[in-house]
């Protein structure tokens, strides 16, 4: 398998079920750089939104991001597969837990 970098922007969905099993869709923007095995970047909602990763790596096609969100830690655990990263998010603050389907592709 060739060397991956998935430097750029991704964008898609992120589908939100919270602890009382309600959904929210909403959207998801990446902006990733990677250096080696390390991914640095941020991840939010859309552009004017961002919140900075804090652990990002990559081995072979498993992905993993950490992020701060206004004091609420979003960890990601997500799969690269050609032109397209899914997975999951796990969210938790104060005692509340939430779960997210994460589905985004690359920015033409």
């Amino acid at each position: 398998m060739a060397d991956v970098d998935v430097t750029g922007k991704w964008s898609g969905s992120f589908n939100i079920t919270n602890q009382n099993g309600e959904t929210n869709e909403s959207t998801a923007v990446l902006l990733l750089k990677q250096s080696g095995a390390t991914i640095t970047g941020t991840v939010g909602p859309n552009e004017d939104q961002q919140f900075e990763i804090r652990m990002g790596k990559i081995e072979g096609a498993k992905i993993t991001l950490e992020a701060d969100r206004d004091g609420q830690t979003i960890k990601f655990d997500l799969v690269l597969a050609a032109d397209r990263i899914t997975g999951e998010a796990n969210m938790s603050h104060d005692g509340e837990t939430a779960k997210a389907k994460i589905d985004v592709t690359r920015a033409k």
